[in-house]
C-alpha cells in the first residue's frame, strides 16, 4: 500500500495519515481541536503532537472552547506544568485567547466550521500533486484564513498553520496522487 512520503513507518503517523489526514471535517468542536494542535505544533513535528494528543484532550477539557476559555491564571500555571503537552506560555496562553475568539466566530457565524469552510467556497479543493513535496505550505486561501483569524483575535494562526489545518480537516486533499488516500479522499470531497 503507497502512501504520502511524509508518513514513514510509525504506526501512529500511518493510523492518522489513513483515517483523518484530509477527510473532510466539518464538525466545530474537532475544527476547533486541530486549530489548537496545529497551532501547538508550531516549530516541532506533528508527530510530537500525535503522539501528546490525548494528554492534551485531557488538560483541555476535550477541548471545549466554552470551558477553555474561562481558564485562569491557575489553570494556566497548572497547564505549564503537565508533561504531557507542549508547556509552552504563548501556546497555552494562545489556546485560551482562541477559545474566546472562537466562541464570538461562532455567535456570528452560527458555526466555526463555516466560517473556516467559507475560505475554500464549501468544499474541498482537490489538489494533484506527484509528490507531498510538492504541495506548497501556504496559498491565497491559507493567507486569507490567516488575515481572518489574527483580525478576529486568534493567536498562532499563520498562513503556515493555517493551510497545514486545511490539509488535516480536508479543506485541500493534499495527498500525492499515488498515495491509495488521494482518490479515496477526491470521492469524500465530491460527496461533502
Amino acid at each position: 500500500m503507497r502512501r504520502c512520503s511524509w508518513v514513514g513507518d510509525d504506526e501512529l503517523y500511518q493510523r492518522y495519515h489513513d483515517a483523518e489526514w484530509g477527510v473532510p471535517l466539518f464538525d466545530d468542536r474537532r475544527l476547533f481541536e486541530f486549530l489548537i494542535l496545529e497551532g501547538a505544533q508550531a516549530g516541532l513535528s506533528w508527530i510530537t503532537i500525535l503522539k501528546k494528543r490525548e494528554n492534551y484532550r485531557s488538560a483541555f477539557d476535550a477541548f471545549d472552547p466554552s470551558r477553555i476559555a474561562a481558564y485562569d491564571e491557575e489553570k494556566i500555571e497548572a497547564l505549564l506544568k503537565d508533561p504531557g503537552i507542549v508547556r509552552n506560555r504563548l501556546k497555552v496562553n494562545a489556546a485560551v485567547t482562541n477559545a474566546r475568539s472562537y466562541l464570538e466566530v461562532q455567535g456570528k457565524y452560527g458555526s466555526f466550521s463555516d466560517f473556516l469552510w467559507q475560505f475554500v467556497d464549501g468544499k474541498p479543493k482537490q489538489n494533484s500533486w506527484k509528490s507531498s513535496k510538492d504541495a506548497p505550505t501556504s496559498t491565497r486561501e491559507s493567507d486569507e484564513m490567516s488575515r481572518e483569524l489574527r483580525r478576529r483575535g486568534f493567536k498562532f494562526v499563520g498562513t503556515t498553520i493555517c493551510y497545514a489545518l486545511m490539509q488535516a480537516t480536508g479543506m485541500v486533499n493534499d495527498h500525492a496522487t499515488d498515495c491509495f488516500r488521494h482518490e479515496e479522499i477526491r470521492r469524500l470531497g465530491v460527496e461533502s
